[in-house]
């Protein structure tokens, strides 16, 4: 076997079905291209249907096979809708990634319950449901399923402005440890990433300059990460082979950061 054959048998997402929710956003959308270029079928899933059909064709013109189905991650009923057509249309899901993402950068006595419970909402809640939904229907196919989610570093350290993000990158990651408990032996797999500072539009009005001076200073790389390094960390995770005895881990990709606080 060769050595391209060998990474091929490990990696390939070929004949794999790919959910990304969030998919229309600056993380999703870098997990799409990634899962594409793999050979995935991916389905971009978010709110904007405008950025989903660019993403879309972006995979198309790679060579790629993706579809766009609009969701909104704050209704069980839409996120049971992406499911059911995605399995209506394909037989199956191989892959979940629940990748949607709000942050409100306040500070914390000016932190209303309205703030608090959109963003539990948009990362836990979102991620509860779609992990509940998708499991459901992954454990009872062949071949079982993967599901990952998304975390931060914020889910084990503390950070100014961002408190209710951070609660609930932490409770994501504890649902995910529990999840994966729950389906080990029924196929599913279920881990998290935790990317470190990667500019994004929920982050971007929190990176003031002497904000960045200090996250730098405890970044070993000093420098903030590409959208496009999250990928390779996903297909190991989600990959049938190369990642089939990972679950319930969670999984830092943040340039040194937390190497520097633990």
């Amino acid at each position: 076997m060769s050595a391209s054959d060998y990474l091929t048998q490990l990696f390939s997402y070929e004949g794999q079905i790919v959910v990304v929710t969030g998919g229309t956003g600056v993380l999703g959308g870098a997990l799409c291209d990634g899962f594409g270029k793999a050979g995935g079928h991916v389905v971009v899933s978010g709110r904007s249907e405008e950025r989903g059909l660019e993403r879309v064709q972006a995979i198309h013109d790679a060579g790629g096979s993706a579809e766009f189905i609009a969701v909104d991650v704050f209704e069980r009923e839409s996120i049971q809708s992406l499911r059911d057509q995605v399995i209506e249309k394909h037989g199956k899901v191989d892959v979940l990634v629940n990748c949607a993402g709000m942050n409100a950068a306040v500070p914390y006595e000016e932190i209303t319950d309205e703030d608090w419970d959109w963003i539990m909402a948009g990362n836990l809640r979102s991620t509860q449901v779609g992990c509940q939904l998708f499991a459901a229907h992954m454990k009872s196919q062949d071949g079982g399923g993967s599901i990952l989610n998304i975390g931060s570093v914020t889910s084990h350290l503390p950070l100014s402005k961002v408190f209710a993000y951070s609660a609930s990158k932490a409770a994501v990651i504890n649902l995910t440890k529990n999840v994966a408990r729950e389906y080990g032996t029924q196929g599913v797999r279920v881990n998290a990433i935790c990317p470190g500072f990667f500019p994004a539009e929920q982050n971007r009005k929190i990176l003031a300059p002497e904000r960045v001076e200090t996250i730098m200073a405890q970044t070993p790389m000093d420098r903030f990460g590409d959208p496009e390094e999250l990928i390779g960390t996903a297909l190991l995770l989600c990959s049938r082979n190369a990642g089939s005895f990972i679950t319930g881990a969670d999984y830092y990709v943040d340039g040194g950061f937390t190497a520097n606080r633990f």
